[in-house]
């Protein structure tokens, strides 16, 4: 099933042409009142448009409006059931579903469509437990792609700062946030004030350093030693949630897992320095746990790891 054979916007007069307008109506509203990029439009675009070609198959037409609202709870649950049976993951299969609900409520709120039946679904279940860190190819392109989606070029500077700092430091959300200009790095390291109001040293590569450089050199607030480091688009301290909304909206257009988040990045730092020989200790130091046993959950991470590659590359295991 390919999503653009029922490309509505690209279609309008494909089936019934009220759906249409309301999907066109759709995705402006993303463009305009919520301001989402052209990546996560895209992605929004691809998830319902997949949707609504399955029930334009399910249903032997291309669904009005009325259609919409008269689906049934089995409407839905065989729409995911066929994502299951294409081995679409889970954590995109719960991606889909919450593009697809955020849809329903569009048409609910413009007086369009209702139909709260689609709120009895189950979002599919993401595996949970162990720490959930990102690919070293996915951790490169959130951090590389997080800055088109910034409406001004500084805010996107600043959001590449941010997850380079997270990733290439391994610090939790709330440590980079609570930064100033003057903490800044000139040399190889920073001091870094973490959990109980303990103090550790971590190191700098060159790429972070330089990446703050870049953003405070276009930021228009940057100039006071004792301002915050990363600030909201009204000069005050950039806040926990608005780092995280702009990771969600870019891990839905680029396809990434739920668990891309900025914590997932602190992970990743951690995994990916086991996974190149990194020495517990030191890495138990790096990220300021008080305990080892809190940062040997890295190593279950890593023996997950090493284990698929294992069944995927024995030839024993091939058939």
């Amino acid at each position: 099933m390919t999503d653009d054979r029922f490309d509505l916007s690209l279609h309008p007069t494909a089936g019934q042409g009220d759906t249409a307008q309301a999907f066109r109506a759709f995705l402006s509203w993303l463009t305009g009142e919520r301001r989402y990029s052209p990546v996560t439009v895209n992605a929004y675009h691809r998830d319902v448009s997949g949707f609504l070609l399955y029930m334009s198959e399910h249903l032997g037409q291309p669904p009005s409006l009325s259609d919409l609202s008269s689906l049934q709870l089995m409407d839905f649950r065989s729409w995911l059931a066929k994502l299951t049976n294409d081995e679409v993951q889970s954590v995109s299969r719960a991606r889909k579903l919450s593009a697809v609900r955020t849809f329903f409520r569009f048409l609910r709120k413009r007086g369009l469509a209702e139909n709260d039946r689609l709120l009895l679904v189950r979002t599919p279940k993401v595996p949970r437990g162990v720490p959930k860190p990102l690919t070293v190819g996915d951790a490169e392109t959130l951090i590389d792609a997080i800055g088109d989606m910034a409406s001004e070029p500084w805010v996107g500077k600043r959001d590449t700062a941010l997850l380079t700092l997270l990733y290439g430091c391994g610090l939790r959300i709330a440590e980079a946030l609570s930064l100033n200009e003057k903490d800044v790095p000139t040399g190889d390291g920073m001091k870094i004030l973490g959990k109980g109001n303990k103090e550790r040293y971590v190191p700098v590569l060159p790429v972070v350093r330089e990446a703050l450089v870049d953003y405070l050199a276009d930021s228009p607030f940057s100039g006071d030693p004792d301002a915050p480091l990363f600030r909201g688009v009204r000069g005050g301290r950039l806040g926990g949630d608005v780092a995280r909304k702009a990771i969600r909206g870019l891990r839905v257009a680029l396809g990434l897992p739920d668990s891309a988040t900025p914590h997932a990045l602190r992970h990743s730092f951690a995994t990916h320095l086991l996974a190149e020989g990194g020495d517990l200790r030191a890495i138990q130091e790096l990220l300021g746990h008080a305990s080892l046993s809190t940062t040997q959950r890295y190593t279950q991470v890593d023996t997950a790891r090493l284990m698929a590659e294992y069944r995927k590359a024995h030839p024993r295991m091939r058939g």
